[in-house]
């Protein structure tokens, strides 16, 4: 028995006639069609105006802006306390409401000129008679920052993986003790005395903290209280090697200091001696790369941010925490140690004390955290640092503004990054995935209705 069939001209059949398989150019489907399927149809310039609205929220919600907020919300606190604290702006301000003006004059005058002068210190001199001497501030600058750089990039590493290596002071102390007696104690080509200096502070570095790696891995101690500790354990051993004759101290000397270095184990200055650029700015550049591969490209570095973002999820994929644990800490600080062969091969070249880190190590960790622990971002953080240090010189010279104004904005900016919360709620800039969220709420509702 077949079934008959209906004629073709029957509505109940005519598939023209059913909407929900319509297509009708310029019109959205009437049941099938979503808000994201009727903006696509929309054309090209949707599409255009969607990778701006992307790009812009990218740049909206990234990191990169909240750090440069943060810096600029630094310097406007550190320009209420220089103006609070300016003799001029005191003294105009006695009689404010007689002459307002007088008072913003003089705070315009303390604040800009301080700023202006930290400016010409550490980045470009517009008095200057020659574009070679204009640019002398920020080659100054880029010495300051070299071993903050390298010594970022170590406790960077760590912060990536999870661990908080807050002993930069003992690795460079341990890093610029062995590099300075390679560096005194050996007569050898410049080619191979340079080299093997470097190797030596990479080496002290490692070991020092690759002790705490050991000691973390095998007993579960805390790497925060090790590395502090190994801190004051370097700072007594360097401080009896110097006073040991036959050991660190220079023959003859009755002081606690090291002899000078060795002509050949001095870094070369790139541009002449009038500029403080020297080998030790290429081998910190070297050293950013190096890590940005290791730790974006490399098999290694995908183990460390595993161990860093999920222990247990590294422990279940096969991944031995305690083994990484040891290379993350000895990494780390073979590029700490590199700062100490810094110091006493370009910085203090005459003969170091106790005193040589200069408390790099504790402002490394500001300068990664500033730079959220990335290698570029550290890059630049610590340009910045070197820039605010040289220039405080400058500006106390000018200004008579203390030095330690240059430390109070260091804090700043470390209190701002870490609470981009406030720096977005200051600056009215939306939360992370808050318009998303907005978006995809309205998206659910289109199709709903």
């Amino acid at each position: 028995m077949s079934t008959p069939t209906p004629p073709e001209n029957d509505p109940t059949t005519d598939v023209t006639t059913d909407d929900r398989l319509q297509d009708v150019e310029g019109t959205p489907h009437l049941m099938t069609d979503s808000a994201a399927d009727t903006e696509r149809r929309a054309g090209a310039p949707t599409a255009a105006g969607d990778r701006w609205h992307a790009a812009l929220q990218s740049i909206m919600n990234g990191s990169v802006l909240v750090t440069v907020l943060a810096v600029v919300l630094a310097l406007v606190a550190c320009g209420i306390l220089i103006a609070l604290t300016d003799p001029g702006v005191q003294q105009a301000s006695g009689y404010f409401f007689a002459r307002p003006a007088d008072t913003f004059r003089a705070i315009g005058t303390a604040v800009g000129g301080s700023y202006a002068s930290l400016f010409q210190g550490s980045v470009v001199n517009f008095g200057a008679s020659s574009f070679a001497q204009a640019i002398v501030p920020i080659t100054r600058s880029v010495d300051y920052a070299v071993p903050l750089i390298a010594a970022g990039l170590g406790i960077a590493l760590s912060f990536r993986a999870g661990l908080f290596n807050i002993g930069g002071q003992g690795q460079i102390l341990m890093g610029a003790a062995a590099a300075g007696w390679v560096g005194f104690a050996f007569d050898l080509p410049a080619v191979i005395h340079i080299p093997l200096t470097i190797l030596a502070g990479i080496v002290g570095g490692a070991v020092w903290g690759g002790i705490v790696g050991v000691l973390k891995a095998r007993t579960g101690a805390n790497e925060v209280v090790l590395t502090i500790m190994l801190n004051y354990v370097a700072l007594y051993l360097v401080s009896y090697l110097l006073r040991t004759p036959g050991l660190l101290q220079a023959p003859g000397s009755p002081n606690p200091i090291s002899p000078a270095m060795k002509e050949s184990a001095v870094l070369p200055q790139l541009f002449g001696p009038r500029y403080g650029v020297d080998l030790g700015f290429v081998v910190a550049i070297i050293a950013v790369v190096v890590v940005w591969w290791l730790v974006n490209k490399s098999s290694l570095g995908f183990r460390f941010r595993t161990i860093g973002e999920n222990p247990r999820a590294a422990r279940v994929a096969g991944m031995s925490v305690p083994s990484l644990t040891i290379w993350v800490l000895v990494i780390s600080g073979a590029l700490v140690g590199i700062a100490g062969a810094y110091q006493v091969q370009g910085a203090v070249t005459s003969g170091f004390t106790s005193n040589i880190d200069a408390g790099i190590g504790f402002d490394a960790i500001t300068v990664a955290l500033l730079g959220r622990s990335k290698p570029w971002g550290t890059f630049w953080a610590a340009i910045l640092f070197g820039v605010l240090k040289n220039g405080g010189y400058a500006m106390q010279a000018a200004n008579g503004i203390p030095i330690d104004i240059v430390s109070v904005i260091q804090a700043l900016i470390v209190l701002f990054i870490a609470a981009p919360p406030l720096v977005r709620a200051i600056f009215r800039i939306p939360q992370p995935g808050a318009r998303r969220k907005a978006s995809r709420k309205s998206q659910r509702k289109a199709v709903a209705a």
